[in-house]
């Protein structure tokens, strides 16, 4: 089995010299790398964070404007007759944003870039709520009914956008599915070993990946995994609207418990996070230019604003307007970043085994023994650090578990676009499951399989790179919605608001009211 993982392993071997080079263009190129201060920036980088700050600007910094409004839409009770509550739909977002690279990436962000990453995770996500807010609301504008369901998202929105061509449906529909299926394994690996790595814990002692116990694992995974997803959107995302509190709050309640015992240590992190950011002779070397690059790229795969593949869960909410689940988009970015991710930094940062003189040693370990390593250094007494490394390794398992359930279900969502046929729909759907039980199985195996992994950067950045000029496209239409939203008037939202004829559902239900 090893001979023909490492093959596959080799056979991929060029995804990670690509991914970085789309990443890093055009600063993989010395002429652009000595222009003072701009060379720093990769084109990823100035069109993430230029179209949020160009979309905050348009309007009116809805992020800061709209915030108190968000949290009355998704608290306030309301009888949903299609689709799923505003909630439901932020928790179903929710389950997707929060990830394992809320630790691992942070962690890894900040051994490669150093705290500063933080201060520029927190700037991309403050311009990323915008760009969310304009996902967010388009998916509404152009979602379709499918049964007591809402469908809709990139590949239903770009498809309008870009007139109404079928071809441009279906290829923005087989991107996300490429995407989630690049995903994938890495989330089903996360799943079982941090589960494995909890029963080494309870046991005190270690347990063989090649065991019985990492197969029954496994396979148990896979077929809860089936059971969810093939329940359909509804049902996962009353899974998820028990999951996803839990696992926020575990998270949180277990990182304020860290921080309390080093409370001495917060400004530390504070001095370290700015003085990283800011130090004068990073704005003219690559230091800056690594600092920034880790801070938005770790913060775009977290938040995923400007990505496009949170699209479907802002969609399948019943909305009173289009705007309001572009708020509640903006929001997930928010709790995703400033708040999970900035956790993470205080474990990280403040354990200082970033900065030490073994932090090559630190650097060299695994993506997950990164982050418990860190908590092992904050937590007095081996019985309270095997507690506190059990409960965030629990955290770190549900995060990965609601990425694997909610990759699949916006898959199922993005077929839709293609056909709505069942065939086509549990397709996809078994296709993703053998493709998670890949990434199981690796972990069976032994493997990582490292190039494999590089294949959600490059999907991300795949993506971004069709899905922003989408935005763009769109933008006449989000200004016009959100100026009739701000009216309050009473007027109910229809095509002709923003200048069109196609929006189906919101022309049918006004004249229903």
């Amino acid at each position: 089995m090893q001979a023909i993982f490492k093959a596959i392993n080799d056979l991929f071997s060029f995804i990670i010299p690509l991914s970085d080079f789309l990443w890093d263009f055009p600063t993989n190129f010395e002429w652009y790398r000595n222009i003072p201060i701009l060379g720093n920036f990769s084109f990823a980088i100035i069109l993430l964070v230029g179209s949020g700050i160009i979309f905050s600007f348009r309007l009116g910094f809805v992020q800061v404007t709209y915030f108190k409004k968000g949290i009355n839409i998704m608290t306030e009770k309301r009888t949903i007759k299609t689709g799923i509550s505003p909630l439901a739909s932020f928790f179903l977002s929710t389950a997707m944003r929060v990830g394992p690279g809320n630790i691992i990436g942070v962690t890894g962000a900040i051994a490669t870039g150093g705290p500063g990453a933080i201060f520029w995770m927190w700037i991309s996500a403050f311009f990323g709520m915008a760009t969310a807010y304009m996902e967010g609301t388009l998916s509404q504008i152009f979602k379709e009914e499918k049964g007591n369901e809402f469908i809709g998202g990139l590949p239903f929105y770009g498809r309008m956008l870009l007139g109404n061509k079928v071809g441009v449906g279906i290829f923005l529909s087989l991107l996300y599915i490429f995407y989630a299926l690049c995903c994938l394994p890495a989330q089903g690996f996360n799943v079982v070993s941090s589960i494995g790595r909890m029963a080494e814990i309870a046991a005190s002692r270690t347990i063989e990946s090649n065991s019985t116990f990492y197969y029954i694992t496994g396979v148990l995974v896979v077929i809860i995994t089936a059971i969810i997803v093939f329940g359909g959107i509804k049902k996962v995302s009353r899974i998820t609207d028990r999951m996803v509190p839990v696992m926020a709050v575990l998270y949180v309640v277990v990182v304020l418990i860290l921080i309390i015992i080093n409370i001495a240590q917060v400004p530390y992190f504070i001095k370290s996070v700015f003085s990283g950011a800011f130090k004068p002779e990073a704005f003219f070397g690559g230091v800056f230019g690594t600092v920034l690059a880790q801070g938005v790229k770790r913060g775009l795969m977290s938040n995923e604003a400007g990505q496009g593949t949170i699209t479907m869960s802002a969609a399948t909410a019943e909305t009173k307007h289009p705007c309001e689940q572009g708020i509640i988009s903006s929001i997930g970015v928010f709790l995703d970043t400033i708040v999970i991710c900035t956790l993470t930094g205080f474990v990280v940062i403040m354990a200082h085994c970033w900065s030490t003189d073994q932090k090559e040693a630190w650097a060299a370990l695994d993506k997950l023994p990164k982050f418990t390593e860190s908590v092992a250094r904050l937590t007095p007494g081996t019985a309270f650090n095997a507690i506190m490394t059990f409960l965030v390794t629990l955290c770190f398992c549900l995060f990965a578990f609601t990425c694997l359930l909610g990759m699949i279900s916006f898959s199922e969502i993005a077929a839709n676009r293609i056909s709505k046929n069942a065939a086509l729909i549990n397709t996809v759907r078994i296709v993703s499951l053998l493709v998670a039980g890949f990434g199981i199985l690796c972990n069976i195996a032994g493997l990582e399989l490292g190039n494999l992994w590089a294949f959600s950067d490059l999907g991300n950045i795949l993506i971004v790179y069709f899905n922003v000029p989408i935005i763009y496209i769109g933008a006449k239409c989000v200004i016009s919605a959100d100026r009739h939203y701000k009216k309050n008037d009473g007027t109910p939202f229809t095509s002709k608001i923003i200048g069109r004829n196609d929006c189906k559902y919101w022309d049918t239900r006004a004249l229903n009211s």
